[in-house]
């Protein structure tokens, strides 16, 4: 399988996050630095061994958001030598540190991140990151389920076979997350493709349980040589591959169809190029179901079918646990947790548990290969990230 990239030599050895909830009682930073210290003990890493970080809150080099007088060097007591502030979550995160560990710019990489203490009462009702602060969406009420919204619209017309597919696809994944306890919809359900459709009309065509969750929490990685890990107690996680394209800023020209509808083709046939894999030989998938349309866009852009046949393709393959194609297997953002920034490593900590046989009641027999991918069409950028057991 290996093709002697660098990347290869590079693994995911920790791996934590907080409860998911619908609201915590502590603040972002404290959220991020209990998933932090989860991740650093289940890697068998001290802190004071990490030198690099990717981490969406204050810092030298870190993103500003408030309270902006509190920082990560002061709060883990630690000095690094590089930091990734470019996209510090999720796929980009993990490409970035793998990028700089394997260039000898630092050994290990701490990646932490989420929401907490945001969502009031009446902040609840729209999440933040849900209507970004442009002049081209805010003023006039957009919201990023809209904009995907837009893309999905084009598709059903030219493609009106997938309305069906696509309920069943969220049903699926709804259905998956209600049985798993940690899940912020843990419980509820289960759903039919009927029940998904006559559910209240979000934005058309979505329908309320079509759309991903907005919720709170923390989720944290650790990321570090091969070399390094086989002196730890956990079983790391080779990175076998990764892309990413970026398209526009996301959110503010709206995004077409005809540009959109296949972005990350190109990032995942690098992606498995880098791997030496296809898309058949991947065990599973943790995609971004930030809604029912955008499952099967990714199905057709990751190369499992062509343009048009992902419904069919879900239908067929079936992609629940028992199937041939298991996706989102912890209930995804739409049943597990979406914690803007921090969902994007929620991914790929799923992706991790199945590689190592930690999954439970939801583990895919024989799981070795996973792709992990974030954003999508009306985001306008995608990011993919093949992962692989290191034995």
């Amino acid at each position: 399988m290996s093709t002697g990239h660098p990347f290869h030599d590079i693994a995911v050895v920790g791996v934590g996050m907080t409860q998911q909830a619908r609201r915590l009682e502590m603040n972002s930073l404290t959220a991020s630095v209990h998933a932090a210290k989860a991740a650093l003990a289940d890697a068998g890493i001290d802190r004071t061994e990490v030198d690099g970080i990717c981490a969406r809150w204050p810092g030298p080099g870190g993103t500003v958001f408030q309270p902006g007088s509190a920082d990560w060097a002061g709060l883990l007591g630690i000095p690094v030598r590089w930091i990734g502030d470019t996209y510090p979550q999720g796929v980009p995160a993990v490409l970035d540190a793998a990028a700089a560990i394997a260039t000898g710019q630092c050994h290990t990489v701490l990646i932490t991140g989420g929401q907490a203490g945001v969502m009031t009462a009446e902040a609840g009702r729209v999440a933040s990151y849900t209507r970004p602060a442009n002049e081209f969406v805010e003023p006039f009420g957009s919201f990023t389920t809209a904009q995907f919204a837009l893309v999905a619209q084009r598709y059903l017309h030219e493609y009106p076979h997938a309305r069906e597919p696509m309920a069943e696809v969220a049903a699926t994944i709804r259905n998956t997350g209600s049985a798993n306890p940690d899940a912020v919809m843990a419980g509820r359900g289960p759903y039919t493709a009927e029940e998904v459709l006559a559910a209240p009309k979000l934005v058309d065509p979505f329908t309320r349980l079509e759309v991903c969750l907005a919720n709170e929490g923390a989720a944290a990685l650790v990321v570090t040589t091969l070399d390094r890990a086989r002196d730890l107690p956990s079983t790391p996680v080779r990175i076998l591959g990764g892309g990413a394209e970026w398209m526009r800023q996301q959110y503010v020209d709206p995004p077409r169809y005809d540009d959109v509808w296949m972005i990350g083709a190109d990032a995942s046939r690098r992606a498995y190029t880098t791997a030496g894999i296809e898309p058949h030989d991947l065990d599973f998938v943790q995609l971004y179901d930030v809604n029912s349309a955008e499952v099967l866009r990714q199905y057709e852009a990751l190369g499992f079918c062509k343009q048009g046949d992902g419904g069919p393709f879900a239908l067929d393959t079936g992609i629940g646990i028992d199937g041939g194609l298991p996706t989102c297997t912890d209930g995804g953002v739409l049943s597990f947790s979406h914690i803007g920034w921090g969902a994007p490593t929620l991914k790929i900590i799923e992706a991790v548990r199945q590689i190592r046989g930690d999954g439970g009641n939801r583990q895919v027999p024989g799981a070795r290969t996973g792709l992990v991918a974030g954003a999508g069409s009306g985001a306008q950028y995608y990011n993919v990230l093949v992962l692989g057991a290191a034995d």
